[in-house]
């Protein structure tokens, strides 16, 4: 349905039986984030708060908060935007099929937006302070929006044709902004507003920037695609909606979402930033307070019947997981037409998405060389870390996988099993040190600095990977409770990292009591008879602070092992050697993925508010039977 606004696409779902409206008076400070996270982790409704304290304007969340119900607030648009995409990757199927794709001329038509002077974001005025003051967890700096679609225009290049619509976070409250003045504006690198800031300081003057909130979901859909440079998020939008988007001349300085149910106008100073944060992210732990830029407030406009759409970050699953899902579904046939032989890529949600990718690609010269051996998937490697938010990657795994032989980067214990099987520790390792990773991961030697790991496997299996624990197994002290994780995996309890106040505050100092850890288990398989110094055959081995939460679920394994480790530091290996400035090991990796003094804090939930939300959820309460 091509929904102009929030309420309009509320009133659908409501008709559809997709919602629960929830009259009791619900606190935006913990609570209502709270309510929102128990609900989708239920696979429940879309959520209508109509009686938020603080605030006039009543909030949404879960609207996406299962595929099903994401594919059906597009169900009349969502296919006519694959067949676009299809002719993208394939202009010549229009004439091979062209009764599939005589919609094709209205999708163009709807991604040109659509000049206008009025629209009903304009019909009130409020101020920063009256807008729902959204806090998702206890130790946030202050209140976020949560779903912006932020507008930028091209400085030296005016109109929609140059723009960005990017989902940037921005903090309404605390810190040190002047109320109802100053709100902070976090975007990381690589980001489309960047450029236009770039450009802006360039010129000497400030960037005007409009953040809308609400309106048609289409734009909020739009406002997290990865879409090509140069390719407007607003022709997205148009084609997703149904209908082109509106856009208010001369109310503001840039255009403004005629249909939004909200929009702050204001500019960003070059000059000025500010502390920004904390904020519980999706990694599942808090990014801290940085210094980003500043947008000054210059009106707040909203429509008379606005509700304000959020949702919840932290640790995965959440809802920006079917946000992945959803672009997956309609861009993943997209990727071998931009890197030439790579099949599939698959940004592991459970990981953080930054922190671990997936990838399966081709050799296809194997004929002429080295069977066996990692060739073409290297440069398939190098060029999928060149691929705007791919280049945030932390580790890559990529396989090669055989004619007709049925892998999927989303079976994600069969795909890593797979490697497992034929990886060689001592050529298929490929580090870059020094280098940038997502500002929100604080595994690194600092802001948006640490490293990257590349594991490429191709050629026939190597190894039988181990299901059970040997008899043998012995380890040093300190070290305890091994457990397996999956055939090939094993979790081992260590120490607690030390807390050294002399210490590096940073990754830069390692723990030589690991070190020591490999020597002990490699001179153990050495005497055992064991080949290659392996412990106890598993090729992979993750020291943690619970091994048994590692090994508990696929989920525990991926957000523990690759959120709390950043390669260059915390990659061993038993009998490792450096040949040629290249480090390998004979036997088992070790990733030391406990937890370090300048990581970032876990995520955890107020005690009082768990209890006022499960009294919401008690018989007669809005949520029986939900949560």
């Amino acid at each position: 349905m091509g929904y102009r606004s929030t309420k309009a696409c509320l009133d659908d779902l409501a008709r559809h039986g997709h919602l629960v409206r929830i009259d009791q008076p619900i606190d935006p400070r913990l609570e209502a984030a709270e309510i929102h996270r128990r609900v989708f982790a239920a696979g429940g409704p879309a959520l209508y708060f109509t009686n938020v304290k603080g605030s006039p304007f009543p909030m949404a969340s879960n609207l996406f908060g299962t595929m099903e119900r994401a594919r059906f607030i597009f169900r009349d648009t969502l296919e006519r935007v694959r067949k676009t995409i299809e002719l993208k990757i394939d202009p010549a199927a229009l004439a091979r099929r062209p009764l599939r794709y005589l919609d094709a001329p209205l999708a163009a038509l709807s991604m040109l937006p659509k000049k206008t002077r009025r629209g009903p974001v304009l019909d009130g005025q409020t101020t920063i302070d009256r807008l729902p003051q959204l806090k998702s967890w206890p130790d946030d700096g202050g209140a976020f929006i949560t779903l912006p679609q932020v507008y930028s225009e091209d400085p030296a290049a005016p109109g929609w044709k140059q723009s960005n619509l990017g989902m940037y976070r921005v903090q309404l409250s605390g810190g040190r902004y002047q109320p109802n003045r100053e709100i902070g504006m976090h975007y990381q690198i690589h980001r489309g507003i960047g450029v236009h800031h770039k450009r802006a300081m360039e010129l000497g003057q400030p960037l005007p920037v409009n953040i809308f909130v609400g309106g048609s979901p289409a734009m909020t859909l739009a406002a997290v695609m990865p879409l090509p440079e140069g390719f407007p998020e607003l022709h997205f939008a148009g084609a997703l909606a149904g209908r082109r988007v509106r856009l208010i001349q001369g109310a503001a300085a840039i255009g403004i979402a005629a249909d939004a149910d909200f929009c702050i106008t204001g500019t960003i100073d070059p000059d000025k930033q500010l502390p920004e944060g904390p904020f519980g992210d999706h990694l599942g732990y808090y990014s801290l307070a940085h210094n980003y830029p500043v947008l000054r407030v210059d009106k707040v406009y909203h429509r008379s019947d606005a509700v304000w759409p959020f949702t919840v970050v932290g640790r995965p699953p959440q809802e920006d997981t079917i946000f992945g899902e959803l672009i997956h579904d309609l861009t993943g046939p997209v990727i071998p037409t931009v890197i030439t032989g790579v099949k599939e890529v698959n940004a592991v949600d459970a990981a953080g998405v930054h922190p671990l990718l997936l990838a399966i690609g081709s050799e296809r010269y194997q004929p002429f060389l080295k069977a066996g051996r990692p060739q073409e998937l290297l440069t398939q490697a190098n060029a999928i870390l060149g691929q705007g938010q791919l280049s945030l990657a932390k580790y890559l795994w990529i396989a090669a996988a055989q004619e007709n032989e049925p892998l999927s980067t989303h079976n994600i214990a069969e795909f890593l099993q797979y490697m497992l099987r034929r990886v060689d520790w001592r050529r298929d390792l490929h580090f870059q040190t020094s280098t940038t990773i997502d500002t929100l991961d604080y595994t690194g030697s600092g802001l948006n600095q640490g490293s990257k790991l590349v594991i490429a496997a191709h050629g026939p299996p190597l190894r039988e990977l181990p299901k059970e624990l040997p008899a043998e197994l012995a380890l040093p002290d300190g070290f305890s409770e091994p457990a397996v994780v999956m055939p090939g995996v094993l979790a081992i309890r260590g120490p607690a990292f030390p807390n050294d106040p002399h210490r590096e505050a940073t990754a830069g100092g390692a723990d030589p009591r690991m070190e020591k850890f490999c020597q002990a288990m490699a001179k153990q398989a050495e005497e055992q008879g064991q080949a290659a110094g392996g412990i106890g055959g598993f090729p992979l081995v993750v020291v943690a602070n619970d091994s048994r939460f590692v090994a508990e679920s696929l989920n525990n394994f991926l957000w523990a092992t690759f959120t709390r480790s950043n390669p260059a530091a915390d990659v061993y290996g038993t009998a490792a050697a450096i040949r040629q400035k290249h480090w390998g090991c004979e036997g088992s990796l070790v990733i030391d993925a406990r937890t370090k003094p300048h990581h970032a804090p876990p995520l955890v939930e107020d005690a009082e508010v768990t209890r006022r939300v499960d009294a919401l959820a008690a018989s007669g309460g809005p949520l029986h039977g939900i949560i």
